[in-house]
């Protein structure tokens, strides 16, 4: 039988997301009151980092060991990876070595390659396109402060990035209002814009955007790779910080989102990061019990 691999939110139904959010809550109880299940004991999962992390790395790592199991940190520097061994050799020897993959790359396609090749799970833990896990965490932090986000609204302020397309991805899967608010030349992928347009919207007008929000979502407007971007971009992206003023054009009730790391002064001013309305270190948190119920979901 093929692995079930998780690539995209779309590799799983919504049944199988939602069932996840709420094995992730019972485990998130498990880990307060330092009650664990073993339910990997034994398993292995392999980390393969070619983009630097902090959350990514210590969650699954954190989570694989509560779990009872054990994670294995592969860097290209200290592997054959780095050496120019092609992407499908490596994904065969390594999964007859060990019962799941996560992989943190630059081209998606790449992970795709990889888990073509695999004989066990495969896990986005991050490419240029998609951020999968991330928005198992933000659902699990809406789903614990707010209920269903069945017919809400959700504001994407920034670039059309790797979390933008998983916002829209989860936008049509959970049948959400979807604004994604940024300047011109920064818009999301039109494929993936096509297949999510019932749900999707683009309002340049952040005020607009921001208007009746339920949650409010940013990302650092220049990501890994774009570094030497970054001048340009704070000129064109400016109007869409999100600041005490844009926050008041959403709903009172409303939740400030952000991957993390931030860059304050930037895409988020340091009154939202630090406010009432920021979930963001919850958010952050809900990273390690989300994967822990996907690790569970796909091995075991």
């Amino acid at each position: 039988m093929k692995p079930r691999h998780f690539l995209t939110l779309n590799s799983l139904s919504r049944d199988e997301l939602l069932s996840i959010i709420n094995r992730a809550e019972q485990l998130k109880k498990q880990f307060i009151e330092k009650n664990y299940e073993t339910t990997l004991k034994s398993r292995v999962l392999g980390m393969i980092f070619e983009k630097s992390s902090t959350r990514t790395r210590v969650s699954f790592e954190a989570g694989m060991a509560q779990l009872g199991g054990h994670a294995i940190y592969l860097s290209p520097t200290g592997t054959q990876i780095g050496r120019g061994e092609p992407v499908k050799d490596t994904a065969r020897v390594l999964s007859n070595m060990v019962d799941c993959i996560m992989l943190r790359t630059f081209e998606h396609e790449k992970i795709e390659q990889f888990a073509a090749y695999s004989s066990v799970p495969v896990i986005n833990g991050l490419s240029d396109s998609y951020h999968p896990c991330q928005l198992l965490a933000d659902l699990l932090t809406f789903y614990e402060k707010r209920g269903s986000i069945e017919g809400k609204k959700v504001v994407w302020f920034g670039d059309g990035n790797n979390m933008c397309h998983s916002y829209m991805n989860a936008a049509k899967i959970f049948d959400f209002q979807l604004v994604v608010s940024g300047p011109e030349g920064f818009d999301p992928d039109q494929e993936i814009f096509a297949a999510t347009k019932d749900n999707v919207v683009i309002e340049r007008d952040p005020e607009q955007a921001a208007k009746n929000a339920d949650v409010i979502v940013t990302d650092v407007w220049a990501s890994m790779g774009q570094e030497e971007e970054q001048n340009e971009r704070m000129q064109k992206f400016a109007k869409y910080q999100v600041n005490s003023d844009l926050m008041e054009c959403a709903n009172g009730d409303a939740l400030f989102m952000h991957c993390l790391p931030a860059h304050r002064g930037e895409e988020v001013s340091e009154n939202v990061l630090e406010g009432p309305q920021s979930v963001v270190w919850e958010e952050a948190g809900n990273r390690l019990h989300s994967q822990k119920a996907l690790l569970e979901f796909l091995i075991a």
